[in-house]
């Protein structure tokens, strides 16, 4: 198969190395371009010892987490856990090159029966569904991780966590630093700070380096908040300007800055901010993809002066500044709702305030 010959050689070409495509014709070259690896991704993964397993692979960025890794590092063995669903997903991965196990994380069991890797990046949760679900929330979110964390007490650990762990901070702040003390609105929120702190116990119990990843908003162009917005345009709906701003991320971007901390676990596991350094504005936003729809954004409501932010100035440091740059997300976003791009029909709710999911 195609995919299976590209996994096997070196990568011979680095997103770096090339222009930035104007639009994407479909899926396909979509998801080609974004696990497409830089030269730094495959220097780093070539610094890293052992394979690595994504638990949680099944999600929105999991498949093109795990696609990626491959492309990087193709002598490793990439695993895949994940329950498979969603139809086909399990198939494809495995055309990629990703070694898949069918696994249930909650079910000891199951969790007992997966292989022993030297490197986890934990992806697993729920947020949608919460509400009316709060128990399966937490036992999705708290005790699940601490589970994990005994089973793989001997890896590497990168950890999925969210922007949502803080509390809201001014849009003139900067973003919430690192250390600053969780304390979000909402049982959804609160169970992630209920992760972290799981993974943190383990790792100080159990000498586990670990890395929290507080994810602002990946943008992939099948959803994220510049697709919810976008589609608001373009299908002239009123847009709630009270979540004013946001932090996003091109989530090739993203996922190569996860893996890469695979490097930078530490014990006992400290948080990074990962997202865009620029704190985007809705309306300007909405506006943006106005002019290149031909449309006419409609508002409703007034900015906050606070919103989910954090400062990312950490990740910089260690990876660079993300690749794509936020006006070439616009373009792509703007083209593929113009011309009905695949919806993977999961809004972000970017806009809610009060925790509740």
């Amino acid at each position: 198969m195609k995919e299976n010959l590209m996994v096997q050689e070196a990568v011979k070409s680095y997103i770096e190395d090339q222009e930035l495509p104007g639009s994407f014709a479909d899926e396909e070259a979509l998801e080609e371009f974004m696990t497409r690896p830089s030269r730094a991704l495959v220097s780093s993964l070539a610094g890293l010892n052992g394979d690595i397993m994504v638990l949680g692979v099944g999600g929105k960025m999991g498949p093109t987490l795990a696609r990626l890794a491959k492309r990087a590092a193709p002598s490793k063995t990439i695993f895949g856990v994940a329950r498979f669903s969603e139809p086909g997903l399990r198939e494809k991965l495995e055309r990629q090159g990703i070694k898949t196990i069918q696994a249930d994380l909650l079910d000891r069991r199951s969790l007992a029966e997966l292989p022993e890797v030297e490197n986890v990046v934990f992806m697993a949760g729920r947020k949608f569904g919460s509400t009316g679900s709060e128990s399966l929330t937490w036992a999705m979110n708290t005790f699940m991780p601490g589970l994990v964390a005994e089973k793989f007490h001997a890896s590497r650990i990168v950890i999925f966590s969210t922007v949502c762990v803080y509390p809201f901070v001014g849009i003139n702040s900067g973003g919430a630093g690192e250390d600053l003390a969780p304390n979000p609105p909402g049982e959804y929120a609160q169970s992630c700070v209920g992760r972290e702190r799981m993974f943190q116990h383990f790792s100080s119990a159990l000498d586990t380096p670990g890395c929290i990843i507080r994810l602002s908003y990946a943008i992939d162009m099948r959803y994220g908040v510049l697709f919810d917005v976008a589609s608001s345009v373009f299908n002239e709906r009123i847009i709630d300007l009270k979540m004013g701003h946001a932090n996003v991320i091109w989530q090739g971007d993203a996922n190569a800055q996860i893996l890469m901390a695979l490097n930078h676990c530490s014990i006992p596991a400290w948080p990074l901010n990962l997202s865009g350094r620029s704190v985007t504005s809705i309306k300007w936003l909405a506006e943006e993809f106005a002019k290149r729809m031909g449309k006419q954004a409609r508002f409703s409501g007034v900015p906050e002066s606070s919103a989910w932010l954090a400062n990312s100035d950490k990740a910089v440091s260690l990876f660079g500044e993300p690749v794509v740059p936020m006006d070439k997300m616009i373009d792509w976003c703007a083209d593929w709702v113009v011309k009905g791009g695949v919806n993977l029909g999961k809004p972000t709710h970017y806009e809610v305030r009060d925790g509740t999911y």
